[in-house]
């Protein structure tokens, strides 16, 4: 059992881009890593095995929220942690839930304590404090594991985002307390990443790195972007956020995004991300490809007998043709659901390869300018 390790192994020459290496102790990853999203113990329409296999995912993601609620502490921990429970061999981070209470805006009070709730299930009312989220975190198993923080809106205005953010750190002070004095479950190591608040000010967002940077946790997250904010402002935020946390440690920017918005990131030095995006668009017929965005719904796909993306290395986007999938979308097919799923996921992982690839030959803000103009294209 160790604690997370990060190895910086290349810096770009011309951009703060970098490569590295964190180890846990259900394996490496290579960063800069996107990490498919499981929300309830699964990516949706997609199999640990496909994962594995054929996206080549590297860590997941699972839901505090949703995994509180269903299926539980109980059988989760009876299982031995999500890991036994789902199948997944690899590592797992699990986010802190405080994102998906915090939408629940018509039936949550945020208090000094923590955050009561109603089930979106059931209608059952819960508090999640600081501890509690600590507690539930251990149980599920998580090798990474978030902080509880408060999630303010895009555009919330100076003293709102600071009482947020201030709320955020005592909320920090006691997960750190409860972290280092509570075990590690299931025999092997946990890692708590404390998270950046502070809305679209600068300020804040500079105080509110040095203050989680003090208590010299294994890795950092940049949280409160992407939720609403113009998309000059997030970049702008994320850059200034990088600039002041530790450098030797990992940068994760939680719940983005679209491939430019993640090689914009990678340029501005964050290692790892997150984002429902490729399977919920994927689900939505929108498909990311190595050429631009498809909407694989429109006719002009109908008798396109090519491949989805011969582009990336997936074996499902290598074989399947455009006018197949098309046909499997329309007739509400779930194996469409599934194709579109692992073709997007792929090609996430492929895109974040290639961004290593780059850094590691030294000419990735070159290679980024001219993909960002490409993915973004409609074809």
């Amino acid at each position: 059992m160790a604690a997370l390790q990060f190895e910086l192994q290349h810096r770009d020459t011309n951009s703060s881009a970098r490569a590295g290496k964190i180890s846990t102790d259900h394996g490496e990853i290579l960063t800069p890593i996107f990490m498919p999203v499981g929300t309830v113990g699964s990516v949706k329409a997609v199999t640990q095995q496909q994962l594995l296999d054929e996206v080549k995912a590297e860590i997941i993601l699972g839901n505090t929220y949703h995994l509180y609620l269903r299926p539980g502490l109980e059988i989760l921990e009876a299982a031995g942690g999500l890991h036994k429970f789902n199948g997944w061999p690899r590592p797992i981070l699990t986010d802190s839930g405080g994102y998906q209470v915090f939408s629940l805006s018509g039936t949550r009070k945020i208090k000094e304590e923590g955050v009561t709730f109603q089930s979106h299930i059931d209608g059952s009312r819960h508090l999640f404090s600081p501890e509690k989220v600590m507690d539930i975190q251990r149980i599920i198993g998580g090798d990474i594991i978030m902080a509880f923080d408060e999630c303010p809106p895009g555009g919330s205005e100076y003293n709102y985002a600071k009482t947020s953010m201030e709320l955020t750190h005592r909320w920090l002070d006691r997960c750190v307390e409860r972290f280092y004095s509570t075990p590690d479950k299931y025999g092997y190591t946990q890692n708590l990443f404390p998270i950046v608040q502070g809305g679209v000010h600068h300020d804040l967002r500079k105080f509110s790195c040095e203050y989680i940077a003090s208590k010299e946790a294994t890795g950092n997250a940049i949280g409160g972007l992407s939720v609403g904010e113009p998309i000059e402002k997030m970049y702008e935020i994320c850059a200034l956020c990088c600039a002041h946390l530790p450098d030797l440690k990992p940068r994760y920017l939680m719940g983005v995004g679209t491939p430019w918005n993640i090689l914009e990131a990678i340029g501005m030095g964050v290692d790892m991300f997150d984002c429902v995006m490729p399977t919920r668009n994927g689900r939505n017929a929108m498909l990311f490809t190595s050429n631009g965005v498809i909407n694989i719904d429109n006719k002009k796909w109908e008798k396109d007998f090519s491949v989805i993306d011969d582009g990336i290395d997936c074996p499902m986007s290598n074989y399947y043709t455009k006018a197949y999938l098309r046909h499997l979308m329309k007739s509400q097919e779930y194996l469409g659901l599934t194709i579109a799923s692992v073709h997007n996921l792929s090609f996430y992982l492929w895109l974040v390869k290639q961004a290593r690839l780059h850094i590691q030959q030294g000419d990735f803000n070159s290679w980024k300018a001219e993909m960002v103009i490409r993915l973004q294209q409609r074809l």
